[in-house]
Protein backbone atom coordinates (compact mmCIF):
# COMPACT_ATOMS: atom_id res chain seq x y z
CA UNK A 1 0.00 0.00 0.00
CA UNK A 2 1.49 3.21 -1.18
CA UNK A 3 1.32 6.67 0.72
CA UNK A 4 0.64 9.86 -1.39
CA UNK A 5 0.66 12.59 0.95
CA UNK A 6 1.66 14.99 -2.31
CA UNK A 7 -0.42 18.25 -1.69
CA UNK A 8 0.34 19.14 -5.30
CA UNK A 9 -1.81 15.79 -6.18
CA UNK A 10 -5.29 16.93 -5.03
CA UNK A 11 -7.57 13.35 -6.67
CA UNK A 12 -6.30 10.78 -5.13
CA UNK A 13 -6.49 9.23 -1.58
CA UNK A 14 -4.06 8.84 0.88
CA UNK A 15 -3.52 5.15 0.65
CA UNK A 16 -3.39 3.51 -2.70
CA UNK A 17 -2.26 0.24 -4.16
CA UNK A 18 1.01 0.65 -5.68
CA UNK A 19 0.67 -0.53 -9.23
CA UNK A 20 -2.12 2.42 -10.07
CA UNK A 21 -1.60 5.70 -10.91
CA UNK A 22 -3.46 8.91 -11.80
CA UNK A 23 -6.28 11.29 -10.58
CA UNK A 24 -9.61 9.54 -9.84
CA UNK A 25 -12.52 11.73 -11.21
CA UNK A 26 -14.65 13.79 -9.74
CA UNK A 27 -18.67 13.23 -10.49
CA UNK A 28 -22.24 12.69 -8.30
CA UNK A 29 -23.98 9.66 -7.30
CA UNK A 30 -26.90 10.85 -10.38
CA UNK A 31 -24.56 11.01 -12.96
CA UNK A 32 -23.06 7.65 -12.09
CA UNK A 33 -26.80 6.15 -11.44
CA UNK A 34 -29.44 4.63 -13.62
CA UNK A 35 -31.98 4.65 -10.20
CA UNK A 36 -32.24 6.73 -7.69
CA UNK A 37 -35.58 5.81 -5.79
CA UNK A 38 -37.48 4.07 -2.83
CA UNK A 39 -40.49 1.79 -2.23
CA UNK A 40 -43.49 2.62 -0.61
CA UNK A 41 -45.36 0.68 3.09
CA UNK A 42 -48.03 -1.84 1.34
CA UNK A 43 -51.49 -0.60 2.29
CA UNK A 44 -52.20 -2.24 5.41
CA UNK A 45 -48.41 -2.43 7.05
CA UNK A 46 -47.22 -5.14 8.79
CA UNK A 47 -50.93 -6.86 8.32
CA UNK A 48 -49.76 -8.21 4.96
CA UNK A 49 -46.61 -9.19 5.39
CA UNK A 50 -46.57 -13.23 5.37
CA UNK A 51 -43.94 -15.61 6.59
CA UNK A 52 -42.89 -15.85 2.84
CA UNK A 53 -42.62 -14.77 -0.53
CA UNK A 54 -40.63 -11.91 -1.66
CA UNK A 55 -38.03 -10.28 0.41
CA UNK A 56 -39.26 -7.05 2.04
CA UNK A 57 -36.53 -4.91 3.48
CA UNK A 58 -37.29 -2.13 5.61
CA UNK A 59 -34.31 0.08 7.39
CA UNK A 60 -33.74 -2.11 9.90
CA UNK A 61 -32.65 -5.27 7.85
CA UNK A 62 -30.31 -2.66 6.48
CA UNK A 63 -26.58 -2.42 8.82
CA UNK A 64 -23.66 -0.10 8.27
CA UNK A 65 -22.19 -2.12 5.15
CA UNK A 66 -24.08 -5.71 5.86
CA UNK A 67 -27.63 -6.82 5.87
CA UNK A 68 -29.75 -7.62 9.21
CA UNK A 69 -32.19 -10.32 7.81
CA UNK A 70 -33.28 -12.12 11.16
CA UNK A 71 -36.70 -10.16 10.95
CA UNK A 72 -36.78 -10.03 7.52
CA UNK A 73 -40.47 -9.16 6.17
CA UNK A 74 -42.21 -10.76 2.84
CA UNK A 75 -44.97 -10.05 0.81
CA UNK A 76 -47.21 -11.66 -1.51
CA UNK A 77 -46.91 -12.17 -5.54
CA UNK A 78 -49.31 -9.94 -5.81
CA UNK A 79 -48.15 -6.93 -3.37
CA UNK A 80 -44.77 -7.30 -5.07
CA UNK A 81 -46.30 -6.84 -8.59
CA UNK A 82 -47.87 -3.83 -7.39
CA UNK A 83 -44.38 -2.80 -6.61
CA UNK A 84 -42.49 -3.67 -9.90
CA UNK A 85 -40.58 -0.76 -10.16
CA UNK A 86 -39.03 -1.02 -6.73
CA UNK A 87 -37.92 -4.42 -7.34
CA UNK A 88 -34.45 -5.15 -5.77
CA UNK A 89 -31.42 -6.58 -8.11
CA UNK A 90 -28.75 -8.05 -7.23
CA UNK A 91 -25.69 -5.42 -6.15
CA UNK A 92 -28.32 -2.81 -5.73
CA UNK A 93 -26.72 -0.67 -3.19
CA UNK A 94 -29.47 0.25 -0.27
CA UNK A 95 -29.19 3.38 1.96
CA UNK A 96 -31.05 4.11 5.07
CA UNK A 97 -32.76 8.22 4.45
CA UNK A 98 -34.80 8.56 7.41
CA UNK A 99 -35.00 8.37 11.27
CA UNK A 100 -31.59 7.26 13.82
CA UNK A 101 -30.24 4.85 10.96
CA UNK A 102 -30.21 7.43 7.98
CA UNK A 103 -26.88 6.45 6.48
CA UNK A 104 -26.79 2.70 7.03
CA UNK A 105 -25.78 1.45 3.67
CA UNK A 106 -25.43 -2.17 2.52
CA UNK A 107 -25.37 -3.94 -0.59
CA UNK A 108 -28.91 -6.51 -1.89
CA UNK A 109 -27.55 -10.01 -1.64
CA UNK A 110 -29.12 -13.59 -3.42
CA UNK A 111 -30.97 -13.99 -0.51
CA UNK A 112 -32.91 -10.86 -1.16
CA UNK A 113 -33.11 -9.72 -4.64
CA UNK A 114 -36.20 -10.22 -6.48
CA UNK A 115 -37.57 -8.29 -3.43
CA UNK A 116 -38.55 -4.83 -2.63
CA UNK A 117 -38.26 -1.70 -0.11
CA UNK A 118 -40.46 0.45 1.79
CA UNK A 119 -40.03 4.16 1.71
CA UNK A 120 -37.23 4.53 4.48
CA UNK A 121 -34.99 2.97 1.88
CA UNK A 122 -33.33 4.19 -1.06
CA UNK A 123 -32.43 1.84 -3.99
CA UNK A 124 -29.33 2.84 -5.90
CA UNK A 125 -28.33 1.22 -9.24
CA UNK A 126 -24.98 2.47 -10.37
CA UNK A 127 -23.83 2.49 -13.86
CA UNK A 128 -20.82 0.60 -15.38
CA UNK A 129 -17.79 2.91 -14.49
CA UNK A 130 -19.02 2.50 -10.30
CA UNK A 131 -18.44 -0.21 -8.85
CA UNK A 132 -21.72 -0.61 -6.46
CA UNK A 133 -19.22 -2.58 -3.53
CA UNK A 134 -16.83 0.75 -3.75
CA UNK A 135 -20.31 2.90 -3.36
CA UNK A 136 -21.44 1.07 -0.87
CA UNK A 137 -17.82 2.06 1.12
CA UNK A 138 -17.86 5.87 0.23
CA UNK A 139 -20.96 6.21 1.68
CA UNK A 140 -19.94 4.32 4.81
CA UNK A 141 -16.42 6.47 5.09
CA UNK A 142 -16.25 9.72 6.63
CA UNK A 143 -16.47 11.38 3.28
CA UNK A 144 -19.64 10.20 2.45
CA UNK A 145 -21.36 10.29 5.94
CA UNK A 146 -20.03 14.41 6.17
CA UNK A 147 -21.97 14.91 3.32
CA UNK A 148 -25.07 13.19 4.31
CA UNK A 149 -24.32 15.02 7.74
CA UNK A 150 -24.61 17.84 5.36
CA UNK A 151 -28.55 17.81 3.96
CA UNK A 152 -29.88 17.33 7.64
CA UNK A 153 -31.10 20.71 9.32
CA UNK A 154 -29.39 21.32 12.48
CA UNK A 155 -27.55 17.77 12.26
CA UNK A 156 -30.68 16.15 13.63
CA UNK A 157 -30.93 13.46 11.07
CA UNK A 158 -34.18 13.86 9.77
CA UNK A 159 -34.23 12.39 6.18
CA UNK A 160 -32.62 12.78 2.48
CA UNK A 161 -34.48 13.06 -0.66
CA UNK A 162 -33.70 11.53 -3.82
CA UNK A 163 -32.43 14.88 -5.39
CA UNK A 164 -30.00 15.32 -2.42
CA UNK A 165 -28.53 11.69 -2.90
CA UNK A 166 -28.29 12.30 -6.52
CA UNK A 167 -26.23 15.58 -5.51
CA UNK A 168 -23.55 13.57 -3.61
CA UNK A 169 -20.26 14.28 -4.56
CA UNK A 170 -17.74 10.98 -5.21
CA UNK A 171 -14.36 11.07 -6.86
CA UNK A 172 -13.70 7.65 -8.88
CA UNK A 173 -10.98 5.51 -10.35
CA UNK A 174 -10.63 3.28 -12.53
CA UNK A 175 -13.21 0.08 -12.36
CA UNK A 176 -9.93 -2.23 -11.74
CA UNK A 177 -9.11 0.24 -8.76
CA UNK A 178 -12.46 0.13 -7.71
CA UNK A 179 -12.73 -3.69 -7.49
CA UNK A 180 -9.45 -4.15 -5.57
CA UNK A 181 -10.13 -1.75 -3.44
CA UNK A 182 -13.39 -3.07 -2.99
CA UNK A 183 -12.61 -6.60 -2.45
CA UNK A 184 -10.23 -5.80 0.28
CA UNK A 185 -12.57 -4.39 2.57
CA UNK A 186 -14.90 -7.03 1.70
CA UNK A 187 -12.27 -9.61 2.91
CA UNK A 188 -11.94 -6.88 6.04
CA UNK A 189 -15.93 -7.24 6.56
CA UNK A 190 -15.71 -10.92 6.37
CA UNK A 191 -12.99 -11.49 8.88
CA UNK A 192 -15.48 -9.08 11.64
CA UNK A 193 -18.25 -11.54 10.56
CA UNK A 194 -16.23 -14.26 11.53
CA UNK A 195 -14.99 -12.79 14.46
CA UNK A 196 -18.23 -12.17 15.50
CA UNK A 197 -19.40 -15.15 14.93
CA UNK A 198 -16.20 -16.42 17.52
CA UNK A 199 -17.67 -14.09 19.90
CA UNK A 200 -21.18 -14.94 19.88
CA UNK A 201 -20.13 -18.98 19.95
CA UNK A 202 -17.81 -18.34 23.41
CA UNK A 203 -20.95 -16.33 24.78
CA UNK A 204 -23.07 -19.10 24.10
CA UNK A 205 -20.49 -21.99 25.33
CA UNK A 206 -20.48 -19.51 28.62
CA UNK A 207 -24.17 -18.94 28.93
CA UNK A 208 -24.39 -23.16 29.00
CA UNK A 209 -22.38 -24.03 31.17
CA UNK A 210 -23.84 -21.56 33.48
CA UNK A 211 -27.53 -23.01 33.12
CA UNK A 212 -25.79 -26.56 33.73
CA UNK A 213 -23.81 -25.41 36.84
CA UNK A 214 -26.28 -23.83 38.37
CA UNK A 215 -29.85 -25.44 37.32
CA UNK A 216 -29.43 -28.76 37.86
CA UNK A 217 -28.96 -28.26 42.11
CA UNK A 218 -31.43 -30.64 43.74
CA UNK A 219 -33.95 -28.23 45.54
CA UNK A 220 -32.60 -27.46 49.09
CA UNK A 221 -33.44 -25.42 52.05
CA UNK A 222 -30.80 -23.21 51.71
CA UNK A 223 -30.76 -19.34 50.67
CA UNK A 224 -29.03 -16.83 49.47
CA UNK A 225 -29.24 -15.12 52.85
CA UNK A 226 -27.52 -18.41 54.23
CA UNK A 227 -23.98 -17.22 52.52
CA UNK A 228 -24.07 -13.05 52.34
CA UNK A 229 -24.32 -10.24 54.85
CA UNK A 230 -25.54 -7.00 53.96
CA UNK A 231 -22.32 -4.01 54.34
CA UNK A 232 -23.29 -0.76 54.93
CA UNK A 233 -20.07 1.30 56.25
CA UNK A 234 -20.72 5.19 55.22
CA UNK A 235 -17.83 6.62 54.13
CA UNK A 236 -17.87 9.68 56.87
CA UNK A 237 -14.47 10.90 56.61
CA UNK A 238 -15.20 11.50 52.82
CA UNK A 239 -11.89 9.46 52.51
CA UNK A 240 -13.10 7.69 49.14
CA UNK A 241 -13.61 9.96 46.27
CA UNK A 242 -14.22 7.22 43.71
CA UNK A 243 -17.86 7.20 42.73
CA UNK A 244 -19.20 4.17 41.32
CA UNK A 245 -22.58 3.14 39.73
CA UNK A 246 -23.36 -0.34 38.84
CA UNK A 247 -24.63 -0.70 35.24
CA UNK A 248 -26.35 -3.51 33.84
CA UNK A 249 -23.99 -3.88 31.14
CA UNK A 250 -21.34 -3.71 32.16
CA UNK A 251 -21.14 -3.85 36.00
CA UNK A 252 -19.54 -1.66 38.16
CA UNK A 253 -18.11 1.91 36.70
CA UNK A 254 -17.00 5.38 37.37
CA UNK A 255 -20.16 7.81 37.77
CA UNK A 256 -18.62 9.99 35.55
CA UNK A 257 -18.60 7.23 32.73
CA UNK A 258 -22.13 6.63 32.79
CA UNK A 259 -22.90 9.91 32.93
CA UNK A 260 -20.78 11.21 30.30
CA UNK A 261 -18.32 12.83 32.06
CA UNK A 262 -20.40 14.86 34.68
CA UNK A 263 -20.71 13.61 37.99
CA UNK A 264 -23.89 13.28 39.46
CA UNK A 265 -22.95 12.72 43.21
CA UNK A 266 -23.83 15.01 46.01
CA UNK A 267 -21.12 17.30 47.07
CA UNK A 268 -21.20 15.84 50.52
CA UNK A 269 -20.37 12.10 50.25
CA UNK A 270 -20.17 11.32 54.06
CA UNK A 271 -23.41 9.04 52.91
CA UNK A 272 -22.15 7.21 50.57
CA UNK A 273 -21.99 3.55 51.10
CA UNK A 274 -18.01 1.54 50.70
CA UNK A 275 -17.35 -1.43 48.34
CA UNK A 276 -14.53 -3.39 48.64
CA UNK A 277 -13.08 -5.57 46.16
CA UNK A 278 -15.39 -8.85 45.48
CA UNK A 279 -18.33 -6.99 47.43
CA UNK A 280 -21.50 -6.98 45.60
CA UNK A 281 -23.84 -4.51 45.12
CA UNK A 282 -27.29 -3.96 43.41
CA UNK A 283 -30.26 -1.05 42.85
CA UNK A 284 -33.28 -2.29 44.08
CA UNK A 285 -35.14 -0.90 41.55
CA UNK A 286 -32.98 -1.86 38.89
CA UNK A 287 -32.06 -5.28 39.84
CA UNK A 288 -34.80 -7.13 37.57
CA UNK A 289 -32.74 -5.43 34.48
CA UNK A 290 -29.72 -6.81 35.59
CA UNK A 291 -28.17 -3.75 37.53
CA UNK A 292 -26.15 -5.85 40.22
CA UNK A 293 -22.41 -7.24 40.00
CA UNK A 294 -19.43 -7.43 42.17
CA UNK A 295 -16.63 -5.14 42.34
CA UNK A 296 -13.32 -6.41 40.63
CA UNK A 297 -11.84 -3.49 39.22
CA UNK A 298 -10.79 -1.40 42.05
CA UNK A 299 -9.95 -2.14 45.59
CA UNK A 300 -12.47 0.28 46.55
CA UNK A 301 -15.43 2.88 45.92
CA UNK A 302 -18.11 4.65 47.06
CA UNK A 303 -21.91 4.39 46.03
CA UNK A 304 -25.15 5.93 46.34
CA UNK A 305 -27.18 5.20 49.87
CA UNK A 306 -29.78 3.69 47.60
CA UNK A 307 -27.50 1.13 46.39
CA UNK A 308 -27.98 -2.28 48.81
CA UNK A 309 -24.23 -3.34 49.59
CA UNK A 310 -23.38 -6.91 50.79
CA UNK A 311 -20.62 -9.92 50.59
CA UNK A 312 -20.17 -13.39 50.82
CA UNK A 313 -19.05 -16.00 54.11
CA UNK A 314 -16.37 -17.97 53.61
CA UNK A 315 -18.75 -20.56 52.43
CA UNK A 316 -19.63 -19.01 49.31
CA UNK A 317 -17.05 -17.82 47.15
CA UNK A 318 -18.01 -14.52 45.44
CA UNK A 319 -17.33 -15.52 41.57
CA UNK A 320 -19.75 -18.74 42.42
CA UNK A 321 -22.22 -16.57 43.27
CA UNK A 322 -21.37 -13.90 40.79
CA UNK A 323 -22.32 -16.63 38.13
CA UNK A 324 -25.21 -17.64 39.66
CA UNK A 325 -26.73 -13.84 39.35
CA UNK A 326 -26.28 -14.60 35.34
CA UNK A 327 -28.76 -17.85 35.24
CA UNK A 328 -32.58 -17.73 33.96
CA UNK A 329 -33.12 -18.70 37.43
CA UNK A 330 -31.97 -16.06 39.48
CA UNK A 331 -33.96 -13.41 37.25
CA UNK A 332 -36.98 -15.84 37.91
CA UNK A 333 -36.84 -15.74 41.36
CA UNK A 334 -36.22 -11.97 41.50
CA UNK A 335 -39.71 -11.59 39.62
CA UNK A 336 -41.55 -13.42 42.56
CA UNK A 337 -40.02 -10.87 44.82
CA UNK A 338 -40.28 -7.72 43.63
CA UNK A 339 -42.77 -5.00 45.61
CA UNK A 340 -44.17 -2.11 44.95
CA UNK A 341 -46.77 -1.00 42.26
CA UNK A 342 -45.48 1.91 40.99
CA UNK A 343 -41.65 1.20 40.66
CA UNK A 344 -41.28 -2.26 41.80
CA UNK A 345 -38.09 -2.78 44.04
CA UNK A 346 -36.27 -5.74 45.28
CA UNK A 347 -35.20 -5.55 48.79
CA UNK A 348 -31.99 -7.17 50.61
CA UNK A 349 -34.83 -9.35 52.05
CA UNK A 350 -36.23 -10.32 49.08
CA UNK A 351 -32.75 -11.08 47.93
CA UNK A 352 -31.61 -13.32 50.55
CA UNK A 353 -35.13 -15.58 50.69
CA UNK A 354 -34.17 -16.56 47.05
CA UNK A 355 -33.06 -20.80 47.19
CA UNK A 356 -29.70 -21.07 46.19
CA UNK A 357 -27.96 -24.61 46.94
CA UNK A 358 -23.87 -24.68 46.16
CA UNK A 359 -21.10 -27.40 46.18
CA UNK A 360 -17.94 -27.39 48.29
CA UNK A 361 -15.96 -24.46 48.15
CA UNK A 362 -13.23 -26.48 46.35
CA UNK A 363 -16.23 -27.24 43.23
CA UNK A 364 -16.91 -23.44 43.73
CA UNK A 365 -13.74 -22.22 42.81
CA UNK A 366 -12.82 -24.80 40.21
CA UNK A 367 -16.20 -23.57 38.07
CA UNK A 368 -15.68 -19.53 39.07
CA UNK A 369 -11.94 -19.95 37.31
CA UNK A 370 -13.52 -22.08 34.83
CA UNK A 371 -15.55 -19.60 33.52
CA UNK A 372 -13.48 -16.84 34.54
CA UNK A 373 -10.79 -18.16 32.33
CA UNK A 374 -13.74 -17.91 29.39
CA UNK A 375 -14.70 -14.94 30.41
CA UNK A 376 -10.86 -13.49 29.92
CA UNK A 377 -11.19 -15.67 26.37
CA UNK A 378 -14.12 -13.65 25.22
CA UNK A 379 -12.66 -10.50 26.24
CA UNK A 380 -9.61 -10.92 24.03
CA UNK A 381 -11.85 -11.76 21.17
CA UNK A 382 -13.66 -8.40 21.45
CA UNK A 383 -10.47 -6.48 21.62
CA UNK A 384 -9.44 -8.53 18.03
CA UNK A 385 -13.16 -7.13 17.14
CA UNK A 386 -12.40 -4.03 17.94
CA UNK A 387 -9.00 -4.32 15.90
CA UNK A 388 -10.42 -4.97 12.90
CA UNK A 389 -13.45 -2.07 13.10
CA UNK A 390 -10.69 0.62 13.88
CA UNK A 391 -8.73 -1.14 10.87
CA UNK A 392 -11.67 -1.00 8.69
CA UNK A 393 -12.59 2.41 9.64
CA UNK A 394 -8.81 3.82 9.14
CA UNK A 395 -9.30 2.11 5.27
CA UNK A 396 -12.39 4.01 4.67
CA UNK A 397 -11.00 7.42 5.53
CA UNK A 398 -7.37 7.01 4.02
CA UNK A 399 -8.69 4.92 0.54
CA UNK A 400 -11.48 7.13 -0.73
CA UNK A 401 -11.44 10.89 -1.19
Amino acid sequence: MANNNNKDKCNVPHLRFPEFTGEWKKSTIGNLSTKVGSGVTPRGGETVYKSEGHSFVRSQNVGWGHLQLDDIAFIDKETHLRQKNTELQLDDVLLNITGASIGRSALVNKQIAGGNVNQHVCIIRTKDNLVPAFLCNFLLSNHGQKQIDSFQAGGNRQGLNFEQIRSIKITIPSTKEQTKIATLLHLIDERIATQNKIIEDLKKLKSAIIEMEYTHKTKSNSHIGDFIEQTSKRNKNRAIQNVLSVSNRQGFIQQSEQFENRSVASDDTSSYKIVKNNNFAFNPARINVGSIARLTTFDRGIVSPMYICFRTKDTLFPEYLDYYFETKQFFTEIQKRLEGSVRQCLSFEGLCNIPLCIPTIEVQQQVGKQLSTLVQEIKLEIDFLELLQRQKKFLLHQMFI
